[in-house]
């Protein structure tokens, strides 16, 4: 079996380094806040191209702390409404309505499946105060344009990075675009914690300061509260893995961009829609494909196939935000881009350890397939 993502194989490349870390934390005797935190902090930023990265527990804490800490700075207030992408991951969306904040959805773009910077400005009200691009599969969304509009408006970017660490734009990278970013290192990231972890990456200092005490408690000196914050914080374990990781983030990115080529140009089947299919190539080089996306209109039978042929595909994600449960106000109403993208897409098997001869049996099978 070709697994989707084995982490297993992953980790095991950086097992001396990484028990290395985790021993030297272990013996420090210092768990929460300590050395390794900061040194992980500071390295993240560095690499972002940032003044700040602020440890959190994991990628939605980062989101719903950054909305949070503009409610405290007297940026946003109840009821604000943010603009973000009808086809992502609910984390997007939950970080917003836990603030009392109004989700705004707005359909993507059917080739790169990023939010359609037109369409944001069509949805643009009196009441807009943020963006919420979300960089989905590892690309970055057409940053230049969006920051223009929200430069037009007077808005807010945040962006959503939890799939794109090392994604650029003419050597911006993800998390440096907007007035913050929040970032994931769920284990399953380019960028992976051994556990839950997340940041968030800014260029603005007074948010930087309040998101460090909204992390603890609302506390800027100890025992002493001057906003009502959470427990959110990043522990010296899993920062001391990340700054191992983070040394082989780019080597490990240009594998997967090896195996999204090969995709890219060998898979020639018509019932397999690509990414970027119609995207000028150069545009490959900005993505860190932490997913490798396809479409199909006979999904389940390609799933089928490749599963009963060895090779395990996941689905991300069948259903859309506005069709969940647990925003069951919205099922009545219709993005049909989203939908489709949500009823067709395919997850083929992208990552680090991948080997080139195992992406060309991908490739053979999905050529192979037929309805």
């Amino acid at each position: 079996m070709i697994p989707f993502l084995d982490l297993q194989s992953i980790n095991k490349q950086y097992r001396a380094e990484l028990i290395e870390a985790c021993t030297r934390v272990i013996d420090s005797g210092w768990y929460i806040g300590g050395k390794e935190l900061e040194q992980f902090e500071h390295k993240f930023a560095n690499y972002c191209g940032t003044q700040f990265a602020i440890g959190v527990a994991n990628g939605l804490d980062a989101l719903i702390l950054t909305l949070n800490a503009w409610k405290e700075l007297g940026k946003l207030k109840d009821g604000d409404e943010v603009i973000v992408p009808s086809n992502t991951y609910i984390a997007s969306i939950l970080a917003i309505t836990a603030n009392n904040l109004t989700p705004v959805l707005v359909e993507p773009d059917n080739q790169t499946y990023n939010i359609d910077p037109i369409k944001i400005e069509e949805a643009i009200t009196s009441k807009t105060k943020v963006i919420l691009p979300v960089h989905l599969y590892g690309q970055l969304a057409q940053m230049p344009e969006i920051m223009e509009i929200a430069d037009k408006y007077n808005l807010l970017v945040l962006e959503d990075s939890a799939q794109s660490h090392g994604a650029e734009i003419d050597g911006k990278k993800a998390g440096n675009w907007g007035d913050a970013s929040g970032f994931s290192f769920y284990p399953g990231k380019n960028l992976g914690a051994l556990g839950d972890a997340g940041a968030v990456t800014t260029n603005d200092q007074e948010l930087a300061q309040m998101l460090y005490a909204l992390r603890n408690y609302g506390s800027h000196e100890k025992y002493k509260n001057l906003v009502p914050g959470m427990n959110s914080r990043l522990d010296d374990i899993q920062a001391a893995m990340l700054d191992i990781k983070l040394n082989f983030l780019d080597r490990e990115v240009n594998h997967r961009r090896e195996i999204a080529n090969l995709y890219l140009t060998q898979i020639k089947n018509p019932e397999i829609i690509l990414p970027l299919s119609n995207v000028d190539a150069t545009q490959y080089h900005q993505h860190v494909w932490h997913l490798f996306v396809i479409r199909s209109k006979n999904r389940i039978a390609l799933q089928k196939y490749l599963a009963d042929h060895g090779v395990q595909t996941l689905i991300h994600y069948p259903l859309p935000p506005h069709k969940q449960q647990a925003y069951k106000e919205w099922n009545n109403l219709s993005y049909p881009i989203s939908e489709q993208i949500h009823e067709e897409v395919i997850s083929l098997p992208i990552s680090p350890t991948l080997s080139l001869k195992e992406a060309e049996k991908v490739i053979q099978l999905c050529n192979g397939f037929k309805v």
